[in-house]
């Protein structure tokens, strides 16, 4: 098993969709003006709380303060951004790319719905007619054809902006499982070399009519599989142990995790956590809080995402008093999805970069790193492992 310089564990935790301003090629995606960040801020109008994101330094790394959260006169991280390089804005390019493995090639989207003859597949395995097919907001969705597809036991199909399949179904009408049979199947029609798609999300729902419909928590991702190694894989190889905690399983097709944990909620999500940080082991914890993005950025929701970050934030203090002194914590985000920006989408943007451990001696700014993979890089380097073609380490600016 591989050794390490600095950090017997290294936990990574992904705000899902917490960006921090525009990327310097937001133009390409209709993005310019998006901030995630300054925007929740500005929506609490000097309310928002966050001081143990403030502490580290979540203000330093903008221009702009966000508003109620002032910049640090001695931030406790080091503290910067990351930018992506990656062809697309959604979770699996982005998770990749931290990864060592960014998607340069543009994957399949469907702004006019399927074609038809992928539909009519999908159709045909399930033995249930498919509505919709067309781009949708999720929520919105369920609510004008969920209360058909509870009489009539359709599939709703539909997608985004970004490169997914979602297929809806409450769960009284098609079980979990079988939702999750048609969406592995769907899978296997979306691998390329025509149509590549990201992901087929499996989107189950309850409730009695469509003013309380209501998406559980079964939620489950069928990724493309990763195309080549990823940090994750090579860590896997050295006999490091790998965790993922909530969708970062289903990003990466489970491949290359020594064990797993699927979250019900972001709460959830940091009480795995907060067991996995009472375990002792050598190697990399990586989290996905996914209800930022879900929950709030999707539906445009800034003062339940900004009450989602200062909810993060108390839980954030006890993770902070729990780390070992061999102990790395690094918090980003994916991408943006800014509740206070136009459309439902994605939105592209730098992310947030916060590295701490109670062993350093200083802080300071990382600047804004040019890829996203320069964290796997870290990771890597930390563990005396090769690099791939992405990604500098900035473990030797951990001082």
């Amino acid at each position: 098993m591989a050794d390490y310089k600095k950090y017997q564990r290294i936990f990574g935790i992904v705000l899902d969709s917490v960006g921090t301003g525009a990327a310097a090629d937001a133009v390409n995606y209709g993005d310019v003006g998006a901030d995630t960040l300054g925007h929740v801020g500005a929506a609490y109008q000097g309310k928002l709380s966050l001081p143990n994101l403030g502490r580290l330094g979540i203000s330093n790394l903008r221009e702009k303060a966000i508003l109620g959260v002032p910049k640090a006169a001695w931030p406790l991280a080091y503290y910067g951004k990351m930018a992506e390089i990656s062809a697309g804005k959604d979770s699996m390019d982005g998770h990749w790319e931290m990864m060592g493995l960014p998607v340069q090639q543009p994957l399949s989207t469907f702004p006019t719905g399927f074609p038809q003859s992928i539909i009519n597949k999908i159709a045909e395995f399930a033995g249930r007619d498919v509505i919709v097919n067309k781009p949708y907001s999720g929520t919105k969705v369920i609510h004008d054809y969920g209360e058909r597809q509870l009489d009539t036991g359709e599939l709703i199909i539909y997608t985004s902006g970004d490169s997914v399949m979602q297929i809806a179904a409450h769960e009284d009408v098609i079980s979990v499982g079988e939702l999750y049979k048609i969406c592995q199947f769907a899978r296997t029609l979306l691998n390329g070399p025509k149509y590549t798609v990201g992901r087929v999300i499996a989107r189950p729902y309850i409730g009695p009519d469509k003013d309380h419909f209501t998406r559980t928590a079964n939620r489950r991702d069928f990724s493309l599989e990763p195309t080549s190694l990823t940090v994750i894989d090579r860590m896997h190889q050295a006999g490091l142990t790998t965790i993922a905690v909530g969708k970062t399983n289903d990003i990466f097709s489970g491949r290359g995790f020594t064990r797993a944990y699927h979250n019900e909620s972001n709460m959830d999500g940091m009480n795995h956590v907060d067991e996995v940080m009472n375990q002792d082991f050598t190697g990399f914890c990586f989290t996905n809080l996914v209800d930022f993005d879900t929950m709030y950025g999707h539906r445009r929701d800034q003062k339940g995402f900004g009450q989602a970050l200062m909810d993060f934030d108390r839980r954030l203090g006890l993770v902070l008093d729990t780390l070992r002194t061999d102990d790395l914590l690094i918090i980003t985000a994916d991408h943006g999805n800014d509740p206070g920006f136009q459309g439902t989408d994605h939105t592209r943007e730098n992310v947030p970069l916060l590295v701490y451990s109670p062993a350093m001696q200083a802080s300071g700014s990382l600047g804004t790193r040019p890829t996203f993979a320069d964290l796997g890089a870290t990771v890597l380097d930390n563990f005396n492992l090769t690099s791939g073609k992405y990604g500098t380490s900035f473990l030797d600016c951990l001082i």
